[in-house]
């Protein structure tokens, strides 16, 4: 950033009216800027109480917390000030209007507070990427992951091998320029090489995480499908706790596929409620089905919701899926009968009488048999979603299936495509460099390697990712 850039400022707390608001100012007019509101400009990082005034009346607009950050030592590497206000409605607008009235002042665009601290060198691509999880992590596995990044667990090791590349990349043109000069070892080549592979390993490991970080920062999909009117969209309101979805005793009533957003046992889980499945001349209808056909063969579990008196599903109407579990719902509906509430599949059958401990029953079945029932196998419930008969069972076999599932994501590397997609260039570029017969091309896919790379960091083009990544920040940060 130069010294000519606008100087910008925004509220950066959350929506008033709240207890404190935060307003931001950064740029080289920020100290202007206090000086109009509060006549002088504090000690540097030290918090001063102070009255803001309005710059053209002089009315006394709030008492607040000031504080003051020259750069380059400051989150944006520029002049920034932070103004710590009481958070009502009046009181940020009138604050906002002078920031407004101070010469070389304006409001800033979504995400420019972050993208300055990027140009500024304060913060790579990757933990920028970190910065925007954090905010809009929902649960505790996803605040971890995010955090991780904050603090550049992807970027450091970017860099460290972007340094190795560079270094291969030196020994490579050495080779080419300087064969003829006596200090120059005759196969300097080979160390180049060298490096190469140990880097394509290095990276190719990382690569080979099963995509978990991205399911964690994702979470994963969980699609209650089935018959019409076997009390899928009840079962969805019991696992979230409010009325999200509409229940009618009329079938066919879900007729697009409803999204709920949850946190399970600090894992983050997406329930997807379909519209039941099965023949219709209906066109809308069909939609409906056809939807949710395709969401459930794409989730990572399905619950196969029945009518516990009607538990046969249609030949070819259940979805393919890794795994599937049946739910026999309605069992309160049912005469009178001791059964057991959770199963495994036929070829791992092992009935478990329930008992006055749902929770503790589970948790024995899924310590014996978690092998068979967490890979592809098919385990079966007898719930009521009605009167939550049976649900605890369920719930904690759901945590669990989360837990097995996401196990070991919050440890990897790559947490979004576009990481991915940079360490696959760079792979295949060192790759060719292995298997080139002519040091000029060793040094060319050399080039692409570290081109593809700095992009994941953000050292090299950019420009054209940079506005996909800020545009889904919000106002004042």
């Amino acid at each position: 950033m130069t010294a000519t850039a606008d100087t910008i400022f925004a509220l950066s707390s959350g929506r008033p009216p709240a207890a404190i608001a935060v307003v931001r100012v950064s740029g080289p007019h920020a100290g202007a800027a206090l000086t109009a509101l509060i006549g002088r400009i504090p000690e540097p990082r030290r918090a001063a109480l102070v009255r803001l005034r309005d710059p053209a009346s002089r009315e006394v607009i709030d008492e607040a917390l000031v504080l003051w950050f020259p750069g380059p030592a400051s989150e944006t590497g520029e002049d920034t000030a932070e103004l710590q206000l009481h958070g009502g409605r009046a009181v940020i607008a009138a604050t906002l209007a002078a920031l407004s009235r101070v010469d070389g002042l304006r409001p800033a665009e979504a995400g420019e507070f972050t993208r300055r601290a990027f140009e500024n060198g304060k913060l790579d691509l990757t933990e920028v990427e970190g910065l925007a999880d954090l905010i809009m992590a929902e649960t505790e596995a996803q605040r971890r992951l995010a955090w991780r990044q904050l603090k550049g667990f992807l970027g450091d090791r970017a860099e460290a091998w972007r340094q190795k590349l560079i270094q291969a990349l030196a020994l490579t043109e050495a080779a080419i320029d300087f064969s003829d000069e006596g200090d120059v070892p005759a196969d300097v080549l080979r160390p180049a090489l060298d490096i190469a592979g140990q880097l394509k390993s290095e990276i190719a490991a990382a690569l080979a995480d099963g995509g978990r970080g991205e399911r964690l920062r994702d979470g994963i999909t969980v699609a209650i499908a089935g018959p019409p009117n076997a009390g899928k969209s009840a079962l969805l309101n019991r696992i979230a706790r409010r009325e999200a979805a509409i229940v009618s005793p009329y079938a066919g009533t879900t007729r697009d596929v409803i999204e709920v957003h949850l946190d399970l046992a600090g894992l983050p889980v997406t329930l997807l409620d379909t519209a039941g499945i099965r023949p219709t001349d209906d066109p809308v209808e069909m939609e409906g089905v056809r939807r949710a056909i395709d969401r459930a063969a794409s989730a990572d579990l399905v619950l196969w919701v029945e009518d516990a008196a009607r538990p046969v599903a249609e030949p070819g109407q259940r979805p393919a899926a890794a795994t599937l579990w049946r739910v026999r719902n309605k069992i309160d509906l049912l005469p009178l009968r001791t059964e057991p509430s959770f199963r495994l599949s036929p070829s791992n059958e092992r009935s478990i009488e329930p008992n006055n401990s749902p929770r503790n029953m589970v948790n024995e079945a899924l310590t014996a048999k978690t092998e068979q029932l967490f890979s592809n196998g098919e385990a079966e419930f007898k719930i009521s979603a009605a009167t939550g008969q049976g649900f605890d069972t369920l719930l904690t076999a759901l945590a669990r299936f989360a837990e097995e599932f996401l196990a070991g994501a919050e440890s990897t590397l790559l947490t979004r495509e576009r990481h991915r997609r940079a360490l696959q260039e760079t792979e295949q570029a060192l790759g060719r460099a292995l298997t080139a017969d002519r040091e000029e091309l060793v040094a060319e896919e050399l080039r692409l390697a570290a081109r593809a790379l700095g992009r994941l960091t953000g050292r090299v083009d950019v420009e054209d990712i940079l506005d996909v990544i800020f545009r889904d920040f919000c106002i004042g940060k």
